[in-house]
């Protein structure tokens, strides 16, 4: 068997990690010098009172090689081969470690680890369709040769409501983050090539910002895999998501749209009231 597990910035929802059966390696969260696990020890919620109160946001960093190692072993000792996604290289060790612990057993050829070259659900997307394959009974190289071939088509972006968090942790220069708040900037940030780059600016209010944002992807999301289309955020109103739900059910296109609510380390970075739409481009 073939288990497909993943680090915890793929933001699956609690149902989709139980539907296919997905395991979850937390990445660590730091708040002063005590460190949690994400999705395990603390919420986002948490994460904002107190980035908020020390005006400051939170370090985050990738599991030990030993957590990995010992996350790895549980699924070996069971008998299973293991696929393991990580977000992007560039954004984290956290492929590194993972790759250390299966060396560290001594199971390099049972452990595949992939680079998603993304983060949020652009991993989630590749995890679903690894696991959807595992359950049809592909083999690990079969699964990661069709992952390698994905990984380009997978569509992130997302809108951010306020610069504050990006800011504080030096993503966004302190001219522009005071700009952006006094003019109502908030930008749209792609995920290319495993890195973040900053893409247009809407201006207003963030309802409609981010229905402009979703209304704009049209005519790529009209062209996208029919499979499923995320709505991933991390911490908006539910009228936001309602309305962004109807839209893309208005397109009469995606079989599933999924909301997840973005984790700890995600959260951490982009900080509340942020959304994304993401997808994978049609063959």
């Amino acid at each position: 068997m073939i288990k497909i597990t993943s680090d915890s910035t793929c933001d699956l929802s609690p149902e989709l990690i139980a539907r296919y059966d997905v395991g979850i390696l937390p990445l660590n969260i730091v708040l002063d010098d005590k460190s949690y696990q994400d999705g395990r020890d603390i919420s986002p919620d948490e994460i904002y009172a107190w980035s908020d109160e020390h005006n400051t946001t939170p370090k985050t960093s990738a599991c030990s090689v030993e957590q990995a190692a010992s996350f790895f072993k549980q699924y070996l000792d069971q008998g299973d081969d293991v696929v393991s996604f990580s977000i992007s290289e560039s954004m984290s060790s956290s492929i590194s470690s993972m790759m250390l612990g299966a060396k560290s057993l001594k199971a390099e050829g049972r452990v595949t680890v992939i680079d998603s070259a993304n983060l949020s659900t652009g991993v989630g997307h590749l995890v679903i369709e690894a696991a959807i394959m595992a359950k049809e009974g592909k083999s690990a190289q079969e699964i990661a040769q069709r992952i390698e071939e994905l990984k380009p088509r997978v569509r992130a972006s997302f809108v951010v409501d306020t610069l504050t968090y990006l800011h504080r942790g030096g993503r966004c220069s302190g001219v522009a983050a005071l700009v952006g708040g006094v003019l109502k900037l908030h930008p749209q940030i792609n995920v290319a090539n495993g890195k973040m780059a900053p893409d247009k600016k809407f201006r207003g209010k963030m309802n409609r910002v981010i229905l402009n944002y979703a209304k704009e992807l049209e005519p790529n999301l009209l062209k996208a895999k029919p499979d499923r289309v995320f709505i991933t955020h991390s911490g908006c109103d539910q009228a936001i998501l309602d309305e962004v739900k109807a839209y893309l059910e208005s397109l009469h296109h995606f079989e599933e749209i999924l909301i997840t609510r973005a984790g700890g380390v995600i959260s951490s970075h982009c900080g509340p009231g942020t959304l994304g739409v993401l997808y994978i481009d049609g063959e």
